[in-house]
């Protein structure tokens, strides 16, 4: 096991890394700035709603309500950067038949502070009509590098946006018709490159990196043992250099994001369908398929080559399904399967501490934790607030009632929330 101090360096390492993503206030892609929903800001709303509309600061609505149209699942979570909140939809028109037609597709954005719309950009679909409708075609989370939002959508198209909503480019994925349901992965910003995890049949699974400003291909890593998957990869830093934490068919690998290299791998004993995204605490990487029945690993990412012998500190066993990706807190991890049972463990040993329900919590919801240990189980539907530590403890509970598979973004000192029909900022009054 490694000192102490090489944990702190490697959680050092994680920040610094974070930081040329967006400022220290932005919240620029899935699950914030390190990708694993840890917020640097404290003092943020422990609850919220109700008959007076409590720290709700405004509600805006999203384009599928604004214009009447029928919304797809929307599973996208906002993104904030300058002071601006971009999300992602797609709705067909009244009386469309979904399985023949791909659906309107809307880049939105948001004044932060007051939730006036400043522009909704409807953007052309890609080639894919999907007629398996379970994943939809919004459920990659956009993201933001420099001057441009990054938007992804089932459809099998990424499209670049200035600021100011026009389009300056497209690029459509190829084989789309080798995915599974669904195309879910977020895009991950490394420097000025897009990185997408393009997991489908064999062997026709890849990872694209894109360049931001231009949308050419920078590199290609054809990944043709690999099947399908449906997460988000986790970029972070070990011993000073960069690694894109992957969850893959057969194994969890650290990639080096210049180029696809596999750096290490480690198996999970069986194959698997991951839909959960990773997190990096102590040190340390806590990964678990998601899908019921799915096994997990906590691995030592200071490895090359087949380290499943000599660098996986403990092995997760197959739990009941959850599309959540967990979250750390100090010694402590927490991930929420169903039917709402929420369990911690200490990542280094992986002795378990608790076992809980949490009544009403989505756990297809990802968790965001702030410095004070203060962990959000958060959506505009139900929303649960616990401290983390050995037992349950619930600070809050909330419902704003429109209920979404959205993770919450937080800038500025607000929790911003994407229901079914509107985009809420959540904080104090001035």
């Amino acid at each position: 096991m490694r000192t102490l101090f090489s944990r702190m360096t490697i959680a050092v390492a994680l920040l610094l890394g974070a930081a040329d993503r967006g400022r220290g206030d932005d919240w620029p892609g899935f699950r914030g700035p390190t990708g694993i929903g840890v917020t640097a800001e404290k003092g943020l709303p422990l609850e919220w709603g109700g008959a007076e509309s409590k720290n709700v600061l405004w509600k805006s609505p999203l384009p599928p309500s604004a214009l009447g149209g029928d919304p797809d699942h929307n599973q996208s979570s906002p993104v904030v950067a300058g002071g601006k909140v971009f999300v992602t939809t797609a709705h067909w028109v009244k009386g469309a038949e979904k399985t023949k037609l791909a659906p309107e597709h809307h880049i939105a954005c948001y004044d932060a502070e007051t939730g006036k719309q400043l522009w909704d950009t409807k953007v052309e679909a890609g080639p894919w009509v999907l007629t398996d409708l379970r994943g939809g075609y919004a459920a990659p989370t956009p993201a933001v590098v420099h001057d441009r939002v990054i938007a992804v959508f089932g459809s099998s198209i990424v499209h670049a946006l200035d600021l100011a909503g026009k389009l300056i480019w497209s690029h459509t994925i190829a084989d789309h018709d080798k995915f599974d349901v669904a195309l879910p992965a977020s895009p991950v910003i490394y420097k000025d490159t897009v990185i997408l995890q393009l997991d489908k049949k064999k062997p026709a699974s890849k990872l694209l990196a894109l360049d931001a400003k231009t949308g050419k291909t920078r590199w290609e890593k054809s990944r043709p043992e690999t099947e399908f998957s449906h997460m988000t990869p986790v970029l972070t830093q070990v011993g000073g250099k960069a690694q894109l934490i992957v969850c893959a068919t057969d194994e969890l690998q650290g990639v080096n994001p210049d180029d696809g290299e596999v750096l290490w791998f480690a198996r999970w004993g069986r194959s698997i369908w991951p839909v959960s995204s990773p997190v990096v605490a102590n040190g340390l990487v806590y990964a678990i398929g998601g899908r019921g029945g799915h096994p997990g690993l906590v691995v030592d990412p200071n490895g090359s080559g087949d380290v499943s012998k000599t660098h996986v500190m403990w092995s997760i066993g197959p739990a009941s399904e959850g599309l959540s990706s967990p979250v750390a807190y100090g010694e402590y991890v927490f991930r929420l399967n169903s039917p709402n049972l929420l369990r911690c463990s200490r990542i280094a040993e992986g002795d378990e501490l608790f076992k809980e329900r949490l009544e009403g919590v989505n756990p297809s919801v990802s968790p965001i934790v702030d410095p004070d240990g203060r962990i959000y189980f958060a959506s505009a539907g139900r929303t649960v607030v616990i401290q983390a530590g050995e037992e349950l403890k619930v600070l809050a509970q909330s419902d704003l009632g429109d209920p979404s598979l959205a993770t919450a973004a937080v800038s500025g000192g607000r929790i911003f929330l994407k229901g079914t029909k509107y985009l809420y900022a959540i904080g104090y009054p001035k």
